[in-house]
Order: structure tokens, then sequence, then C-alpha cells
């Protein structure tokens, strides 16, 4: 923890305001002053705040090179551009997934072509990638679904066998890990979210992870009107050197303000794990014998960043999913549905995938409140809540 940085709530108490909060940015006066010093600079996007949260931020990924952009989405789509994918490409995603990674491969102008997931994991099922290759797929966007990795290992193998690229989206996976290795060295360029949400937020913006330094540096052309020389680079230099812009860019940029404020987000990184740690140990713990609800599977081989805690209706439950979350309404306590199917929404409804694992986990699962904010009282309260719905249907 950073000089002067407060510390976060015990997780022994509640504050005040004893109403349960589902999600809540991490932030304390630390990241209040970091915004602020990035302000006095007057340095406040392009600047020596930005280098070094990139810096860091690859480090934290066990990758050469991260580079900031203004959003998931626009990394994303920076990396599909700058593969050249578009019209008549495939793209192989899960449907299991928030609606911006499959908009993404549309925006290149290429076609998202469903596979289905795990139910166990809600991670895309590696058996139905190879099912859905055709002589059009060019890339793979497996997703590292609330922060718990995806089986990257055999995407790669078959991406390998078929001459694919794989783009890995960890927007929920940042300071997870895969058989000991961070996310973010797992795949040949990995994009993760800096959304108010995510574990690490800077309110908006997004992260492009690779070791190919080429590529990386492309990318900062990319996001910045495709300019040769970067605003910190040409401050820097000879009055006399111009930059020039050898290809169409577009700007994704993000600020120094942001990034300030994401700095201050990476001192406190450990606290918050542990704290979304202790929390989903004990919702796990509650849930074990819950007759109708089941925790989230996690494999021996991988550490989630519990972003955040999915759980998810038996087939014998008594209730529906949603009358499950009007009853913790009721009571106080904020919920949202699962993830979403994205092949269900009317822009994707024409693509007729069969996708059974992915819409019962769609239409049978709930996310509890996760944050480092939470108190073991306010847990408490949503542990109860759950255990007297079971126990109102075993009378």
């Amino acid at each position: 923890m950073s000089a002067g940085q407060k510390p976060l709530p015990s997780p022994q108490r509640a504050d005040a305001d004893d109403s349960i909060a589902f999600s809540r940015p991490c932030f304390g006066e630390a990241e209040a002053d970091a915004a602020a010093a990035a302000v006095r600079s007057g340095w406040v996007v392009g600047g020596p705040r930005l280098a070094e949260f990139e810096q860091r931020f690859a480090v934290h990924c066990g990758a050469a090179e991260a580079i900031g952009v203004s959003s998931w989405t626009t990394g994303a789509f920076l990396v599909l551009h700058a593969w050249g994918i578009g019209a008549g490409d495939e793209v192989i995603v899960p449907s299991l997934t928030f609606i911006a990674t499959v908009n993404v491969i549309r925006h290149a102008g290429a076609t998202p072509v469903f596979a289905d997931v795990d139910p166990g994991t809600y991670n895309i099922d590696p058996a139905d990638i190879e099912r859905k290759i055709t002589p059009r797929t060019r890339a793979i966007m497996p997703v590292d679904q609330l922060g718990l990795p995806c089986d990257i290992d055999a995407v790669n193998k078959i991406a390998s066998r078929y001459g694919l690229v794989v783009l890995d989206d960890a927007a929920c996976a940042f300071a997870s890990s895969n058989r000991g290795r961070p996310v973010g060295s797992l795949a040949g360029v990995t994009v993760f979210s800096l959304h108010a949400r995510k574990v690490v937020t800077t309110g908006e913006g997004g992260m492009i992870v690779t070791d190919d330094r080429p590529f990386a540096d492309r990318l900062r052309r990319l996001r910045h009107q495709g300019m040769s020389l970067s605003d910190y680079a040409r401050h820097g230099a000879a009055p006399t050197v111009f930059e020039s812009y050898p290809e169409i860019g577009y700007n994704f940029r993000i600020t120094d303000i942001q990034a300030g404020i994401g700095l201050a987000q990476l001192d406190r990184l450990e606290h918050m794990l542990q704290s979304r740690r202790a929390f989903a140990e004990r919702y796990s713990a509650a849930l074990a014998q819950h007759p109708w609800l089941a925790p989230p599977s996690v494999p021996p081989d991988v550490v989630p960043n519990w972003q955040s805690y999915q759980i998810m209706l038996l087939p014998d439950a008594p209730m529906s999913r949603n009358e499950v979350m009007d009853r913790l309404h009721a009571l106080g306590i904020p919920t949202r549905r699962g993830v979403m199917a994205s092949h269900l929404e009317a822009p994707y409804r024409v693509a007729a995938a069969d996708l059974p694992n992915t819409e019962r986990v769609a239409v049978n699962s709930l996310q509890l409140p996760m944050h480092p904010a939470l108190s073991f009282a306010q847990q408490d309260r949503v542990i109860g809540a759950l255990k007297a719905l079971a126990n109102e249907h075993h009378r």
C-alpha cells in the first residue's frame, strides 16, 4: 500500500450505510490524488503516467508489451484490424459472453461463429471450436469468463493445427492465472478491460498485451490516428523531427488521468485480490450443501481473480432464476443475471446457432454481490437469504 493510501474497508465490519452494493469500484484517496496530480501536471494524455502504467501492467501479465486503449472494444478492434480480419472472414467465439465480444467481430467486418461452452466453467468448449472451423475461419476468440481462465492451451493447439490466430478476451481476468502462468502470457495477443466493474479499473479503458514488439508499435500508432511518433517521444525530440502517418488510424487513446488511477489500483492489487478470494471461499463453503444452487466450478490448475461470483440453479430447483432474483431483491440483496447468450439477441438470431449448454446456463444463472468493500456481515445476509430459500422448500 502506497504512502497516504487509506486501507480498504475491513470485511469484518459494515459501513454506517448497511445497504449492499452489487459491485463497486475500489477507489480511495490514492486514486483521487493520482487523478489530481495528472491534472496539475498539465500532461493528461500520452505522457509519463501512461508509459509507466503500460510497463507495470505488462510485468503483471508476464508480457513484453502493453498498449493502453480507450476500452476493451477498441483494443480488440485494433487487433482484428491489424491482423487484416474483415469481410468474408469468420471468427469463432462463445455466445456466452458480454455482447461486446461478438460486436467487435462485426465492427471489423467479419462474421462471428458461435461455439458452445462447458457448463461447469462457463468457458468455451475446445471440442466445439474444432467442429465450427471452416475454410473461412481466421481467428479464435476465447473468453476468460468472469475472471476464470479458459483452457487456452487446448485453444492454442487447435489454432496451431489449423493456422489460425488467437485473441484471448481476458476482459475480466487481469491477475488470474492458468497452470501457474499469468493470464496475458498465454496467447499471441490478450485484451483486458479496465471498466468500472473490473478488479483493476480506470473507470473506462482497456489494455492490449503481447510479446510481439513490432505489432505493439503498430497498435500504438493505430490508436493515435496512425501517427509515427507518440506524444511522449515527440516531446523529447528536436523541433524539426516531424511525425508521419503511414496508415489510417483511430482515436482510441487512454488518458494519463486514467493511467494515474490505474497505477494507484496496481499498488493495492494484492489486497483487492485477497478480499475477493475470501468472499468467494465463504460463498462456496455456504453453497456446497445447498440443495438446488450450485457454486462455480474452478478447475484445480487455474486461479481466478473472482471479478464476479456466478451461481447456477440445478434442474430440480423449485423456482426459476428470475424468481430467485426477485425474492432476493425484496430482501435488499442486489443480483444480476448470469452471463448473456449473445446469439439470442436480435442482431445475431439469424445465425440460428444450436448451443444447448449456453442457453441452459444463460437462463439458470445469476451473480451475487462481489467487491472488496463488501463486509462479512453483509455477505452473511446474502448467504442467509439463500439458505432461507432452501429451507422454505424443504418443510
